[in-house]
């Protein structure tokens, strides 16, 4: 396991918890704590320089989110995700988001669509900045918002949901490709094509869009564990 302290240093004004969890996070996503493994609390406070109970803490945290799972006297298990589960959270997102998109261009005014753009243009700055755990809050913020103006509460907490359940592991290798910048742009097309009042090309947009998402997924799980770049460290 590599040196977990580069996702995250200590500070005064946050709470300890959270902190530990960001970082946590981060590991996550850069490939860092690999699917399947366990990972005791004592060995990780170590790697980040705490003490063991807010790992704890934060970890308890992380399980109540689907992302590990306790296992007794010996730590956390990060949970796996298989193909057969990816393919159907995506069909599950297909079947909400496409139409939901669709519903939300015919019926959401200019303003409420407008107020969206700085999101997505936040998306493609931290694509553009390799802040990972930046892309990926402003993506679920950007998604969710959207979904939103369909009035429709339980379809957003639905999906928010389904996007932790198909969260990405090991973004680094594609985001020195420069795969997640094209992805990231998607979302300002997705945002242009509802504001012209194109429900039709906003639903294939948005098609188009979790199926890349899908196969970003399956590219990260293949993908060398890396380090992740200290913009997206620090960051929220």
């Amino acid at each position: 396991m590599g040196d977990l302290k580069q996702y995250g240093l200590v500070r005064a004004q946050e709470r300890l918890r959270d902190q530990v969890g960001h970082a946590l996070r981060a590991a996550l996503i850069a490939g860092e704590l690999r699917p399947g493994q366990v990972y005791s609390a004592p060995g990780l406070a170590s790697d980040l320089g705490v003490s063991a109970t807010p790992v704890r803490e934060a970890m308890l945290d992380l399980a109540r989110e689907g992302l590990v799972e306790p296992v007794r006297n010996k730590g956390f298990r990060i949970t796996e995700v298989s193909e057969r589960d990816l393919d159907q959270f995506t069909e599950l997102r297909t079947l909400i988001e496409v139409p939901t998109i669709g519903r939300v261009t015919r019926k959401a005014d200019r303003e409420q669509l407008e107020a969206l753009r700085p999101v997505a243009e936040e998306i493609v700055s931290r694509a553009r900045e390799h802040d990972l755990i930046g892309y990926l809050e402003a993506d679920r913020r950007f998604h969710l918002a959207l979904l939103a103006l369909c009035g429709n509460e339980r379809l957003v907490e639905t999906v928010g949901e389904l996007r932790k359940r198909s969260r990405l592991y090991g973004l680094t290798g594609l985001d020195e490709a420069g795969k997640l910048v094209s992805s990231a742009e998607e979302h300002l097309e997705l945002l242009d094509l509802m504001l012209a009042g194109d429900a039709r090309g906003a639903e294939a947009c948005m098609r188009r869009h979790l199926g890349h998402v899908r196969s970003l997924w399956a590219d990260a799980r293949d993908a060398p564990p890396g380090r992740a770049r200290t913009a997206g460290a620090g960051g929220k």
